[in-house]
């Protein structure tokens, strides 16, 4: 199967087999925590998996509540980019969706065994029931919520969104969050992530972190 080489960073991975481009990706994923002056408000038991619909704000928020808890970010769809060699809208033309969940799987499984982080994920990625069950056994989930309106204003700064090439963003963002919503409700934490500051988000995230582990 072509997807192996999700399996780690230095493996052989598929998608260079296949296409012989260069993708120019930037070789580093995660961002390095920064030091910070004083002592983050609380001290991560667990990585923090950032779920959601694509456009909540999983990647942006993300970062900052990293620095405010002096961990590592790590976006899991550049995560599979490395590991790939091309981009996502790539894997997704050439070999469909199946194949690029299989090694998104992978991927996270990985991920959630290394050092707590913050750990932004795909908006299909807890449609899994294996990658859900392992970021309840391994990690604290928190599902980002926001209105399709707000959401559907953030995707349309990019064009790197496969799932929205297929036909109106609107009708599929609807219905994306009417067969997806009701999973990601099974996240550990909910936090509206709406329009605003996104440092507003960064600090209820973590009072919600703080209840969650007492």
């Amino acid at each position: 199967m072509f997807y192996h080489g999700f399996l780690s960073i230095s493996d052989i991975c598929w998608c260079r087999l296949h296409h012989q481009k260069e993708t120019g990706l930037n070789d580093q994923a995660s961002q390095t925590a920064e030091t910070a002056e004083t002592p983050p408000a609380v001290t991560p038991k667990q990585t923090i998996v950032l779920v959601g619909l694509m456009g909540a704000g999983k990647t942006t928020v993300g970062r900052r509540l990293a620095r405010a808890l002096n961990i590592d970010f790590v976006d899991a769809d550049a995560e599979i980019e490395k590991a790939a060699g091309c981009t996502i809208p790539e894997i997704f033309e050439k070999f469909g969706e199946a194949s690029f969940r299989e090694g998104e799987r992978k991927v996270i499984s990985r991920l959630l065994d290394e050092a707590p982080k913050v750990l932004a994920t795909g908006g299909g990625a807890f449609m899994n029931d294996e990658t859900r069950a392992a970021v309840k056994a391994k990690g604290t989930s928190v599902w980002l919520d926001a209105e399709i309106p707000i959401l559907l204003e953030r995707v349309s700064r990019k064009n790197n969104r496969p799932l929205l090439k297929t036909g109106n963003p609107e009708e599929i963002l609807t219905k994306l969050a009417a067969e997806r919503n009701p999973v990601y409700a099974e996240a550990d934490i909910r936090v509206l992530s709406n329009g605003g500051a996104h440092e507003i988000v960064v600090d209820k995230i973590i009072d919600a972190l703080k209840a969650w582990w007492q």
